[in-house]
């Protein structure tokens, strides 16, 4: 019923995904959306938490308006999955029981954009990117 809008749906998906991915970044980076934690802290500067905020900021955003959304989805895939075996997978075996079901599904859809590209309504679109 719906797959005469594949590449709308998808775009819609990038552009949602994205977006919220680069919502953690800001608040890793920026102190946004309440910051890290109760007190708003954000990471500090050159730390590894720093750097995983730059990926989720600046790839999510990369994500969302589709400019080299392949190269920037395989960069926060290889992150979301490092960080479900760096902050999860110790705590229980299974996802729902560690919290890291989050991770693992960025993973997986950041897995996918990779393999499909940026798509319609992108920035890739615009310059003619012949992956879609």
């Amino acid at each position: 019923m719906l797959g005469k809008f594949s590449p709308q749906i998808y775009a819609l998906m990038r552009i949602a995904i994205g977006l919220l991915f680069a919502q953690h970044g800001g608040q890793k980076i920026l102190g946004l959306f309440g910051g890290m934690g109760d007190d708003g802290a954000t990471a500090a500067v050159g730390s590894m938490m720093f750097f995983a905020g730059l990926i989720e900021l600046v790839g999510g955003l990369l994500i969302a308006v589709g400019f080299k959304a392949d190269y920037a989805a395989f960069l926060s895939s290889g992150q979301m999955a490092s960080a479900y075996f760096m902050a999860h997978a110790g705590r229980a075996l299974m996802p729902i029981q560690n919290r890291g079901e989050l991770a693992v599904v960025y993973a997986f859809i950041f897995l996918y954009i990779a393999s499909k590209g940026s798509g319609v309504w992108s920035v890739d679109a615009c310059f003619g990117s012949k992956k879609t």
